[in-house]
């Protein structure tokens, strides 16, 4: 099992770097060449999630992606610091402003739903993770 790990600042500019280097690591590790544009959108998708919920919390800690090439899948996992609430509690504060990065993250995750069939998202007070999956397939041999 080989794993890629990136980490990085909580800064927009990353996030394309992010969807770069897991489409590269996609490609070498088998997932199929018409799904690669899935993989793109929706790391790019969870990453864009990650820096935003650390920005608008004020965590400096960098977002860590790793990309894990298994024997017939590959999966990335995307990671945050930001302290989530959980599920049934109220927020505190105004509340206003709760909601709507509430709506903005339920409306990330429903994009990365549509993008990928194997996800699981796991949130609590010192973080989240997002994990993606998506099938491999064997190198095929060249007869000559």
């Amino acid at each position: 099992m080989a794993t890629v790990e990136l980490r990085f600042s909580a800064l927009p500019e990353h996030v394309r770097t992010a969807r770069l280097v897991a489409a590269a690591v996609a490609r070498r590790a088998g997932v199929d060449e018409a799904v690669l544009d899935e993989v793109r959108l929706a790391v790019g998708e969870a990453c864009t999630r990650a820096v935003g919920l650390h920005r608008s919390s004020g965590v400096s800690a960098p977002v860590h992606v790793s990309l894990i090439e298994e024997e017939k899948q590959f999966s990335i996992e995307v990671g945050d610091e930001a302290p989530h609430t959980v599920p049934g509690a109220k927020a505190s504060g105004a509340g206003g402003e709760a909601e709507v990065d509430s709506e903005e993250d339920d409306m990330g995750l429903a994009v990365i739903s549509g993008l990928v069939d194997d996800m699981e998202v796991s949130t609590g007070e010192n973080g989240g993770l997002i994990r993606m999956s998506w099938p491999t397939t064997p190198p095929t041999a060249v007869l000559t």
